[in-house]
């Protein structure tokens, strides 16, 4: 099996969980601080409704009332022309890891507001794996820097509501 990334692999041979219409990532007011900071320009998100039902279908209710605006849209990165995350290459994210959006950074974990699951999600290709490699291994992800990531993530959902509403009542 070649030494590449994982990601790296998954990209070069897709699909993967960056690329489809219904493959929406969301980012927050902090990822989008980091990632401009990093790219040195903004043009990278928009806001758009799901494509993806199952977006909306979710048991966490800061997700559910934190992220979607009335119209139900939230902010995602742009898809470019093929319809893959405008950072996918055939080589993996062309982000570093420490700008990369709070929720890719997660990923393959399964999580709400109340912590990360042990169960990863089962889109990721295992079979990609080295054998007896598992899939947190071959991503390189230490639990402790996904629970930090997790407390982020939640932290800058909730923040964004707060400076919204202080925002809605300063402009009344």
């Amino acid at each position: 099996m070649s030494k590449r990334h994982i990601c790296a692999r998954c990209a070069g041979n897709g699909p993967t969980c960056c690329e489809g219409p219904d493959r929406d990532i969301f980012i927050t007011k902090g990822d989008v601080k980091r990632i401009e900071t990093f790219l040195h320009n903004t043009d990278f998100f928009e806001y758009r409704k799901p494509v993806n039902q199952e977006y909306l279908e979710t048991d966490d209710p800061l997700w559910t009332n934190y992220v979607f605006r009335e119209d139900k849209s939230r902010r995602v990165v742009k898809l470019n022309d093929s319809g893959k995350c405008q950072f996918l290459t055939p080589f993996g994210c062309t982000l570093p890891t420490h700008v990369r959006p709070l929720i890719c950074r997660l990923f393959p974990f399964q999580y709400n507001a109340s912590g990360i699951s042990n169960e990863l999600e089962r889109e990721c290709p295992r079979e990609f794996l080295s054998q007896g490699e598992s899939l947190v291994q071959a991503l390189g992800i230490d639990k402790k820097d996904a629970m930090m990531w997790h407390q982020t993530l939640y932290q800058e959902i909730l923040w964004e509501k707060e400076e919204d509403e202080i925002n809605h009542r300063t402009h009344l």
